[in-house]
């Protein structure tokens, strides 16, 4: 795991139940730094790290040069409550969420959106976590 990662962000990353192969998603990646540390444990997954905001992404893509390179993890721009799969882009089996008013509970009526969206987006058996607590708080998603 990357040294830049704080103690809370490992945290999280442990408490993730990760598979190898899996498909994750990571809204409101920032930096990147918890994105970069799941995708050290993926061998044959994939990461996708998206945030809102277009500095967040590029220091996101600036810090995972390697992931990327690897093809283990992509970054893009988008908000929670309007993410869609890029065209012939697969499901995903995990999503993840730090600090992200849409799914914490800050902002209801785009939390609802955005769970629709990754609703949309994930496996039939994906499940989603955000932080706030041990043992980290999973949302459900609606079909």
């Amino acid at each position: 795991m990357s040294a830049a990662l704080s103690p809370r962000l490992a945290a999280i990353v442990n408490a993730l139940p990760l598979q190898p192969h899996f498909r994750v998603l990571e809204i409101g990646c920032g930096p990147g730094a918890a994105a970069r540390a799941v995708a050290a444990r993926l061998t044959t997954g994939h990461i996708l790290a998206v945030d809102r905001s277009a500095t967040a992404v590029a220091r996101a893509e600036a810090a995972a040069v390697a992931e990327i390179a690897s093809g283990r993890m992509t970054v893009r721009r988008a908000a929670a409550e309007d993410f869609v799969l890029d065209p012939g882009e697969e499901l995903y089996d995990l999503v993840f969420a730090v600090r992200v008013g849409a799914l914490d509970g800050r902002h209801p009526e785009a939390g609802e959106r955005a769970l629709r969206r990754i609703a949309l987006a994930t496996t039939a058996d994906a499940r989603l976590f955000v932080d706030g607590g041990a043992p980290l708080p999973e949302l459900r998603l609606q079909r």
